[in-house]
């Protein structure tokens, strides 16, 4: 792909990043849940010992898309591997093979470091995602639920008092 560039972000891309965020959360329909700043994500990213990782996909030179990614650990398979929190492609770059390329890097990456498995997660409306990753080979995991605590649920399973009781 002549125009195509995958790059590790820098910290200049941040609030690219961040714009990448949000892009998606619209296109997600969850634009209300974004909470974070470019800030948050330059602090993320580039703190000294990062748990978080994103690569920055260009073409010809403009900003195209991003992944944004951590290591995760299989028990069952005694390795790491790589958790996908965001693929994101810009609607007017897309049909290029960018997403692709970018699911590809990270692909190489789990090949390159030994690590057991590349994982996602994808809402069960987005059907252009869903046929875009059974076509690069994903299997589609219908027997689990993902599960969540964040707010108050979490402050009240930590055993701390929740937002209405605190001073």
């Amino acid at each position: 792909m002549s125009g195509l560039v995958i790059r590790d972000a820098a910290p200049a891309d941040a609030g690219l990043v961040h714009a990448f965020v949000v892009e998606l959360a619209v296109y997600e329909k969850l634009a209300h849940e974004v909470r974070s700043t470019p800030e948050l994500i330059a602090e993320a990213l580039f703190r000294p010992a990062p748990r978080l990782f994103a690569n920055v996909a260009e073409w010809d030179g403009a900003p195209a898309g991003f992944a944004l990614w951590f290591y995760n650990f299989s028990t069952f398979q005694g390795r790491h591997g790589l958790y996908v929190e965001d693929l994101y492609v810009r609607e007017a770059m897309r049909g290029h093979g960018i997403g692709k390329a970018l699911l590809r890097s990270l692909a190489r990456r789990c090949r390159d470091e030994g690590l057991a498995r590349l994982d996602w997660s994808v809402l069960d409306w987005n059907r252009p995602s869903i046929d875009f990753y059974k076509a690069q080979g994903a299997v589609m995991l219908d027997g689990w639920t993902q599960c969540r605590l964040s707010g108050d649920a979490l402050t009240r399973l930590a055993g701390l008092p929740d937002a209405a009781e605190r001073p």
